[in-house]
C-alpha cells in the first residue's frame, strides 16, 4: 500500500486536483488547435498539403510514444518532475510554432507539443500517490476526462481565434495555457518519494518508439497512400514486425519500459482492448459530426460555420466534466467493470438512435452530448479498472500504456471514418453523403458494441494483487 506521509510537502487536496485535471486539458487542447485552419495550412507554410499534413501527423505520433515512456520515466524518477520536463517541452514547442512562417520549424514545434499528452496519465498516477480513498474514484474520473475534454472545448476557443487574429495567436494562448499550468504544476503538485528501482529501458524505448511510428504512419496516412500502396505496407509491415520483436525483447528482461507480465493480466489485457474499442467509437463521432453540421443544406448538412458547429458540439466536453463526480460516485457503488459496461451502452444507444432520428442541428447536439456522458464514465472507469490490477510502482507505465491504446482507437477511428467519407464523396468538392455519414455512425455503434463486450468479460483482479484501498 502506498504511504503518503513520504510526499515532500500535502497542499490542499482540491488544488491538486484542479491543477492536474487543467494540465490535462491543456495538454488535450493542443490535438484539435490546428482544425480550423488545416485545410489552409499549405498556403500558410508555402508549402504542399502532402508535407503540411505531418503538421498534425507529427503531434500524434509524439503523444503516441511519449505517453508510456513518460509514464516510466515517472515512476522511476518522480512523476511530478517528469511532468514538469513535459509541460516545459509543451511551452517550448508552442513558443516555436509561435514563431514559425515556415513548415520544419513549426513540424518541430508541434513534435514537443505532443509530448504534453504524457501528462494525463501522470496525472492519474499521481492521484493514487497523494489523495486518501474517499477522494480517488472523482478525482480519477476528472483527470481522465480531460483527455476529451480539452478536444472539445477547445476547438470553438480555436475557431474564435482564427476568426478574430492571426494564425499565430493559437500558440500564444497555447504557450500561455502551458505555462500557467507548469506554474500551477511547481507550486500545487507535491513531489512523491515513491520510486521503481532499476535503469531505464533504452532499448526498448527506441523499439517501442520504431514500431509505433511505422504502425501509426501506415494508419494515419493509409487512406492518403492508398492501402494497398507500397509506402503504406512498407511503414506498417515494418512497424508491426518491430513490435512482435520488441515485445519478445520487453518479456525478457527484468526491468523492462513497458512489464508485459502485468499488462498480460486479464484484467490490464481486457481493459486496454475495451480502450481501443472507446477510443474508436469515441472519435467515429469527432470526426463525422462536425462535418455533418458543416456541410450546405442542399449536400444534407446543417450548413453552420466552423464557429457555430463547435458551439454545438462543445456540450460533450461539459458533459465529460459533470459526470466526473457521478461517475466516482458510481465506481464506488457498482464498480469499474460495470460503469465501463454501462458508458459503452449508452454510446451504442445514442448511435442507434442517430442512424434512425432525421439528421438536423439538435439531433446531433444531443447524440454528441450523450456520447461525451458515455465516455465520461467509460473514461473513467479505466484507470481505476488498471491501477487495481498493477503494483503502485509501475501506475505510471500502465496508465501510459492505457492511454496510448486510446490513442489507437482514436488513430484507427480517423483513418477508417475518413476513408468510409472520402468515398462516399459526391461532386467536384468529394462532399460526404448522407449515406456516408450513416456509414460512420454505424462503424461508432459498432465499436461501441465491442467495447461493451470486452468489458463484460473483464476478470476480477487476482487475490492478493497490488491494490489500492479505494480500488473495488
Amino acid at each position: 500500500m502506498e504511504d503518503r506521509s513520504s510526499l515532500t510537502h500535502m497542499p490542499s487536496q482540491r488544488g491538486v486536483v484542479a491543477v492536474l485535471a487543467f494540465a490535462g486539458m491543456g495538454a488535450s487542447f493542443m490535438q484539435t488547435i490546428l482544425i480550423p485552419i488545416q485545410s489552409e495550412l499549405p498556403q500558410l507554410l508555402n508549402s504542399t498539403r502532402e508535407d503540411t499534413a505531418w503538421v498534425i501527423t507529427v503531434t500524434l505520433l509524439v503523444s503516441a510514444i511519449c505517453t508510456p515512456i513518460s509514464g516510466r520515466l515517472g515512476d522511476m524518477y518522480g512523476k511530478r518532475r517528469v511532468a514538469i520536463v513535459l509541460l516545459s517541452l509543451l511551452v517550448a514547442g508552442s513558443v516555436v510554432c509561435a514563431l514559425s512562417p515556415t513548415l520544419v520549424p513549426m513540424i518541430i514545434g508541434r513534435a514537443l507539443q505532443g509530448t504534453g499528452m504524457g501528462v494525463i496519465p501522470l496525472g492519474i498516477a499521481i492521484l493514487r500517490d497523494v489523495l486518501p480513498p474517499h477522494k480517488l474514484g472523482s478525482s480519477i474520473a476528472l483527470v481522465s476526462a480531460t483527455l476529451g475534454v480539452g478536444g472539445a472545448l477547445g476547438l470553438p476557443i480555436s475557431a474564435f481565434v482564427t476568426e478574430h487574429y492571426d494564425w499565430h495567436v493559437l500558440f500564444w494562448v497555447a504557450a500561455a495555457i502551458g505555462a500557467t499550468a507548469l506554474a500551477l504544476y511547481i507550486f500545487f503538485v507535491p513531489q512523491s518519494t515513491l520510486r521503481t528501482a532499476g535503469r531505464f529501458d533504452y532499448p526498448g524505448a527506441l523499439g517501442l518508439a520504431v514500431g509505433l511510428t511505422g504502425t501509426l504512419l501506415a494508419i494515419s496516412k493509409g487512406g492518403e497512400w492508398g492501402w494497398l500502396a507500397p509506402n503504406t505496407l512498407a511503414f506498417g509491415g515494418v512497424g508491426l514486425a518491430v513490435l512482435v520483436l520488441w515485445g519478445i525483447y520487453e518479456w525478457r528482461q527484468s526491468a523492462p519500459l513497458v512489464d508485459l507480465r502485468v499488462s498480460s493480466r486479464g484484467p490490464v489485457l481486457m481493459t486496454n482492448l475495451a480502450s481501443v474499442a472507446m477510443g474508436f467509437a469515441l472519435f467515429a463521432s469527432s470526426i463525422a459530426y462536425p462535418q455533418m453540421l458543416q456541410i450546405s443544406e442542399a449536400a444534407g448538412g446543417a450548413g453552420l460555420s466552423l464557429i457555430t458547429a463547435s458551439l454545438v458540439l462543445m456540450p460533450a466536453g461539459l458533459a465529460m466534466l459533470v459526470m466526473s463526480p457521478i461517475a466516482g460516485r458510481l465506481i464506488g457503488r457498482i464498480g469499474p467493470k460495470a460503469l465501463l459496461i454501462i458508458g459503452a451502452v449508452i454510446i451504442a444507444f445514442t448511435y442507434g438512435g442517430s442512424i434512425l432520428v432525421p439528421t438536423n442541428v439538435w439531433a446531433i447536439g444531443v447524440a454528441n452530448t450523450l456520447i461525451g456522458v458515455g465516455i465520461g464514465l467509460g473514461y473513467a472507469a479505466m484507470p481505476t479498472l488498471i491501477m487495481r490490477a498493477v503494483p503502485s510502482n509501475e501506475t505510471g507505465a500502465a496508465n501510459g500504456l492505457n492511454t496510448l491504446m486510446r490513442g489507437l482507437g482514436t488513430a484507427i477511428a480517423a483513418a477508417v471514418v475518413a476513408s468510409v467519407l472520402a468515398q462516399s464523396g459526391t461532386g467536384s468538392a468529394g462532399t460526404p453523403s448522407p449515406e456516408g455519414f450513416l456509414q460512420a455512425q454505424i462503424c461508432g455503434l459498432i465499436a461501441a458494441v465491442v467495447c461493451a463486450g470486452l468489458a463484460a468479460f473483464i476478470p476480477a483482479p487476482k487475490p492478493g494483487s497490488e491494490r489500492h484501498p479505494a480500488l473495488p
